[in-house]
C-alpha cells in the first residue's frame, strides 16, 4: 500500500511538473510572437515588406568593394592606426578593469575579506557596475569629456571591473583556505595571506579569464567608435554614413576587426591553454 501510495504520488507530481512546464513553455512562445508582433507594427517598413531585399545592402557594399580591389592593400594599411588605437583601449581598459576586478573580488569574498561587513557593498558595487552598458557610459561620459578614446577607456573599464570581480570572485571561493588559515596563524597580514596563500591557487584562471575579456573589450571598443569614443569604430560609422564611394572603405575596415578578433582569439586561446597546463 506504501508503495503504490508513493507510486501514484509520483506519478501526479510528474504530471504537474509537465503541465506546468508546458503552460511555461506556451507564455513564453505567445510573448516572442506578441513581442515580434508588436515590434513589426511599429516598424517604418516590416520585416516580412523587407525580406526580399535583406541582401541588397551587402551585395552593394561588396559589389563597390570588388571593384575597387586594386586599392584595397591600401585602404587597410590606411586604417591600421585606428585599428591600433581600438586595440590599446581593449588592453588598457582590461588591465585596469582586471586590476580593480581583483581587489573587489578580494573584499567581496567570505572568508578572505579585509573588511567582512563590508562584503554586501563591494558585491553590489559589481552588480552596478556589470548592469550599465559601456555604451551609456561612454555617452555620458563623452557629453563630459568630450569625443575621443579616453571616454571608451573609462566605459570598457568600469563594465570590465564588475564582470572580473564576479568571476575572480567565484574563482576565489573555491580556493583552499589551508594555506591562508596557516598563514594567519603565524600572523602573516591580509596582504601576505592573499600574496602568498590565495594568488598561486588562483591566478591561472585570473589570467585566463582576463584573456577572455580581452577579446570581448576589442569588439566593445569597436562598437563605442560609433558613438564617438575613437578608434576604428568611428571610421567605419563615417565610411558608412557617407554611402556609396566609400563602401571600399567600410570593406576594409570589417576586415581589419575580423583578422584582428580571429588572431586574438587563436593567440588567447594558445596562451590560456598554456597556462592552465591543457597543453602537452
Amino acid at each position: 500500500m506504501v508503495t503504490a501510495s508513493y507510486k501514484s504520488d509520483y506519478i501526479r507530481l510528474t504530471h504537474l511538473r509537465r503541465l506546468y512546464s508546458g503552460v511555461l513553455a506556451l507564455v513564453l512562445i505567445l510573448l516572442f510572437f506578441g513581442g515580434f508582433y508588436t515590434a513589426d507594427s511599429r516598424n517604418a517598413g516590416g520585416f516580412f515588406d523587407g525580406l526580399d531585399r535583406l541582401f541588397d545592402f551587402p551585395a552593394e557594399v561588396l559589389g563597390e568593394a570588388w571593384s575597387e580591389i586594386d586599392g584595397l592593400p591600401a585602404l587597410l594599411w590606411h586604417y591600421m592606426p585606428s585599428l591600433i588605437e581600438t586595440v590599446n583601449i581593449a588592453a588598457v581598459a582590461t588591465l585596469i578593469g582586471a586590476i580593480i576586478g581583483l581587489l573587489l573580488s578580494l573584499f567581496s569574498t567570505r572568508g578572505l575579506a579585509f573588511w567582512p561587513a563590508g562584503i554586501p557593498l563591494f558585491r553590489r558595487s559589481m552588480d552596478i557596475m556589470r548592469a550599465i552598458p559601456e555604451i551609456v557610459i561612454a555617452l555620458v561620459l563623452i557629453f563630459i569629456m568630450g569625443a575621443g578614446p579616453i571616454p571608451a577607456m573609462i566605459a570598457i573599464a568600469i563594465h570590465t571591473s564588475g564582470a572580473l570581480g564576479k568571476l575572480f570572485s567565484e574563482v576565489n571561493e573555491n580556493c583552499d583556505m589551508k594555506p591562508v588559515d596557516g598563514l594567519a596563524s603565524v600572523g602573516a597580514s591580509w596582504g601576505q595571506r592573499m600574496w602568498f596563500g590565495v594568488f598561486p591557487q588562483v591566478i591561472q584562471n585570473y589570467f585566463s579569464y582576463a584573456l577572455l575579456r580581452f577579446e570581448i573589450n576589442i569588439r566593445a571598443s569597436a562598437i563605442l567608435g560609433f558613438v564617438g569614443a575613437g578608434g576604428i569604430g568611428y571610421d567605419l560609422r563615417n565610411t558608412i554614413s557617407w554611402g556609396k564611394g566609400r563602401y571600399d572603405d567600410a570593406t576594409a575596415i570589417f576586415m581589419l576587426l575580423f583578422l584582428t578578433i580571429v588572431l586574438v582569439d587563436q593567440l588567447s586561446s594558445v596562451v590560456r591553454n598554456r597556462v592552465l597546463g591543457d597543453q602537452k
